[in-house]
């Protein structure tokens, strides 16, 4: 039965060993905290001084410190891909808003294009030119005289005139001029 006590006495000896390792308390954690914010590198020098101060094995000091730089590391890290994920939050919803722009303009592009096709396929409001649909290169461009269009320069279209002919179409004269002088064109 002695050396049963024996090994009891030993396993509870060896046990209260192991829990025996101080914690530190808050005092000390505060200070340690406060060192660690102005340097987050232990210098051998400064973790025997600690060790010293808190009245705590060095060894103690050098784990705090290495798990305590390992939670900064896992907190910086998570700040900066919180970051990261609000810049890319951000360009994405950027994204989404041009491609809704761009399909609306493409689809305003569109709707222009079939009424130049129809404007251009009428035989009344061709040019002399002899064009029978008008292209989709809508190429416009600023001058230091002025704004101009590749249509006018190129006399492609004359929009006085084609609005002209189909004004008359409907008054039965096929003047280009006649269509200014209206009253209600404006209205």
């Amino acid at each position: 039965m002695s050396c049963m006590n024996s090994q009891t006495n030993h396993k509870s000896l060896s046990s209260s060993m192991k829990h025996n390792k101080k914690r530190l308390n808050q005092d000390q954690v505060k200070l340690l905290e406060s060192y660690f914010d102005s340097n987050k590198k232990l210098e051998p020098e400064r973790k025997l001084e600690l060790a010293r101060d808190l009245g705590v094995p060095p060894r103690q000091i050098a784990i705090w410190y290495q798990n305590r730089r390992a939670r900064w590391k896992s907190q910086s890290l998570e700040l900066h891909n919180s970051a990261l994920q609000v810049k890319l939050d951000s360009a994405l919803a950027e994204m989404k808003t041009l491609e809704t722009e761009m399909a609306k303009l493409r689809e305003e592009l569109k709707r222009r294009a079939e009424e130049m096709s129809l404007i251009g396929g009428s035989s009344l409001a061709l040019h002399q030119t002899g064009v029978s649909s008008i292209s989709p290169n809508y190429n416009s461009s600023c001058c230091d005289e002025g704004m101009s269009s590749s249509f006018k320069d190129e006399g492609l279209l004359h929009f006085d005139e084609l609005y002209g002919s189909l004004v008359g179409v409907e008054d039965g004269s096929n003047s280009s001029s006649s269509w200014a002088n209206r009253k209600d064109f404006w209205v």
